[in-house]
């Protein structure tokens, strides 16, 4: 039964050109390109960030003679992540996660300040974007060109740019899956392995899985990744105030806009020309007039293109520009006021920022160059000797964290009566040397034996020494058997 004032649909009865009725088509963005300190800015950033990713697995780093010399690397087959001077075992993994929430909380932090600006000039969506357009408008000219060559039906010209495009697009992309396998396998080796056929089949998948997303996130999708799939627009509202230095359009000198034509007044009307210039020249293609959007990622093209204009027309500049909402008088007026830095989100982003420094600081400089373990022989768990005494085998496991090989000396403390043995060595008064290679683990074999009426109650120190530094690890344990 129908509620009154709510029509009934026979869903059956809507056919498929009805459907798509209720989605809106793709309308394609084709960005022209301005000149200014912004669209300069996002050219140095671009060639910083793309020198650093493709040439950072090429730097060499000297460490020991039998660790790799490539300056970053993460080397699943030795179990570390190297990263210049630093070297991470499996166990100090919370150092990555420390390093990870530091940069998450950095992001919160440029975000509460200054708006999106790690989406408008240095996040890889970006970044790659802005590098396939470059090829585009190359091979297909700027805006009018590029919209042109999409109308034309096809031809022999049309063809050779396309094709030339899209081979120059998947070459980047290759190149994109090719350096982020370097990262992981040590470069020079990898790079003639993988023309060979010789790499192994992990670096072909995730080859070809960044080629892959490289091609279609940069060249084919855009700006549908960040205002779709994105979820750092959706959850950045959360970081920001109406402090946050942003772009935005000053509608208070802006409007009323209008064509204007050499010679006219100013007078009762603003200086917004409604040229469109600054909406052909987003990479969104949005219009920054229409106040904050969900879409803008803060590039700063706008107000080059903006600007420009405004020069032309013998106009101040800065009708689109950064700033604060911070106390403005309208709802619709944007006032130019540099942010408020000290607040009370920026004050907490600081102060856990500062705090997870400090204590991975710590970390890092305060870890253990050394790693010991005892494991004790479950099979069986103790031996009686032909004297009646109780033998306990243990295997000593000591890890040797830094490059250079090192003196250890293991001794095991306790009654009078224990006798100390290790297969290889001959320990003297309970102790002995041991030599272990550097960044190796080294396991040896140790018996401890007391006569059966000591056994009851008596404790085993066991204790490793570095000779070259003198940190000390202390372990205790008993004799297990018939006491």
């Amino acid at each position: 039964m129908s509620q009154k004032g709510i029509q009934e649909y026979d869903v059956s009865a809507v056919n498929s050109t009805q459907m798509r009725q209720l989605y809106k088509k793709r309308e394609a963005v084709y960005p022209k390109l301005v000149h200014g300190k912004y669209r300069l800015i996002k050219w140095v950033l671009l060639f910083l960030t793309l020198g650093i990713y493709y040439g950072l697995p090429w730097v060499r780093w000297p460490r020991g003679p039998s660790e790799p010399d490539q300056a970053v690397l993460v080397d699943f087959a030795g179990q570390r992540f190297y990263f210049f001077f630093i070297e991470i075992w499996p166990d100090e993994l919370y150092f990555v996660t420390g390093l990870l929430v530091l940069s998450a909380l950095s992001l919160f932090l440029v975000t509460a300040l200054f708006g999106r600006l790690w989406c408008g000039y240095a996040c890889p969506q970006t970044v790659w974007t802005d590098l396939f357009i470059a090829v585009e408008r190359l091979i297909e000219g700027d805006r009018n060109k590029r919209i042109m060559l999409d109308k034309q039906k096809w031809s022999v010209n049309k063809l050779v740019k396309k094709t030339t495009k899209h081979a120059l697009w998947l070459l980047i992309a290759a190149a994109t899956g090719g350096a982020w396998v370097l990262y992981f396998h040590d470069a020079p080796t990898v790079i003639g392995n993988l023309f060979t056929g010789q790499a192994p089949m992990s670096a072909y998948l995730f080859l070809g899985i960044l080629t892959f997303t490289t091609y279609s996130l940069a060249g084919i999708m855009r700006e549908q990744v960040c205002t779709y799939m994105c979820p750092w627009p959706r959850i950045q509202a959360a970081m920001t105030d109406a402090e946050t230095f942003s772009v935005g359009y000053y509608h208070a000198r802006g409007e009323p806009r209008g064509k204007h034509k050499k010679g006219q007044d100013w007078a009762e009307r603003g200086d917004c020309i409604d040229c469109k210039a600054c909406v052909v020249a987003c990479p969104m293609g949005i219009d920054i007039r229409e106040g904050d959007q969900l879409e803008c990622i803060n590039c700063g093209l706008c107000i080059d293109a903006c600007d420009d204009i405004m020069r032309k027309v013998s106009r101040p500049t800065g009708l689109i520009g950064y700033g604060s909402t911070y106390r403005a008088p309208t709802m619709s007026e944007t006032r130019k006021v540099f942010p408020k830095l000290i607040r009370s989100r920026t004050v907490f982003y600081s102060a856990v920022i500062a705090i997870i420094t400090a204590v991975m600081l710590f970390g890092l400089t305060s870890r253990a160059t050394m790693e010991f373990t005892i494991e004790r022989n479950r099979a069986p768990a103790y031996t009686v000797l032909s004297d009646g005494s109780i033998r306990n085998a243990l295997t000593v496991k000591i890890l040797n964290k830094v490059s250079e090989d090192v003196s250890f000396t293991l001794a095991f403390e306790g009654s009078d009566a224990l006798l100390v043995d290790a297969v290889g060595y001959s320990p003297e008064t309970g102790s002995f040397s041991l030599l272990i290679p550097g960044d190796q683990l080294q396991s040896t074999r140790v018996f401890l034996t007391l006569p059966q009426a000591e056994i009851a109650g008596n404790e085993i120190l066991a204790t490793l020494v570095n000779n070259r530094t003198g940190e000390k690890i202390e372990k205790t344990l008993s004799i297990i058997g018939k006491g």
